[in-house]
């Protein structure tokens, strides 16, 4: 199955999309992860405060990402690791405005991508009570995994997108997204140039 994309995740310090503070990156080639990268990130000045709901939810604190990074300093990085790639999130508007917001927040430019939704393929190929995370990816047969580590969040995300994949027989992302009549998005550069709602590029 030639299913390449990047699975990504990230945990917030606070309800701001530009607050990032972790991320988490699982590269898919052929239906099989092949690489994994996680990082803690020190938010952008002036969105930096860590709530106590958020660090309740994943654990990170400000003492964590004292001497990590900004995410202007990383962002390089990220962009390397994905490359090309479609990016895949579970509920992935949120996942992308954060690239977005803290871009924003940083005073650098949003990288272009195009990216799908776990969650909404999920909803497209299982039938469940709930399509928070935990659930659709035991569905996939992904469980026990740490909700709200970013990296086990973002393997969580590829297997529901390879498993939902072989359920549909589709060939690739755009594929899937055709079959489910989910949609590839765009942000950075990209969207500039596409509408919203088509179903693929």
């Amino acid at each position: 199955m030639p299913l390449d994309f990047t699975a990504i995740d990230f945990e917030t310090a606070n309800s701001s999309s530009a607050s990032a503070c972790s991320v988490g990156m699982v590269k898919v080639r052929d239906g099989r992860v092949v690489d994994e990268a996680y990082w803690l990130i020190h938010p952008p000045f002036g969105y930096d405060d860590f709530s106590e709901w958020n660090t309740r939810i994943h654990g990170i604190m400000a003492v964590d990402v004292a001497d990590a990074p900004l995410w202007s300093e990383q962002l390089a990085d990220l962009v390397g690791f994905a490359g090309d790639d479609h990016l895949v999130a579970h509920n992935a508007r949120f996942d992308m405005g954060v690239i977005v917001g803290a871009c924003a927040a940083s005073f650098v430019e949003t990288p272009s991508f195009r990216y799908a939704c776990s969650l909404q393929v999920a909803r497209k190929t299982y039938t469940l009570d709930s399509y928070r995370l935990p659930v659709a990816a035991m569905a996939a047969g992904f469980e026990d995994f740490e909700h709200h580590n970013a990296l086990a969040d973002a393997l969580a995300c590829a297997a529901i997108m390879v498993h939902a994949a072989r359920r549909h027989d589709a060939l690739d992302i755009p594929h899937l997204a055709r079959i489910t009549g989910t949609r590839i998005d765009h942000i950075g550069a990209l969207a500039e140039d596409h509408r919203p709602g088509v179903l693929a590029d």
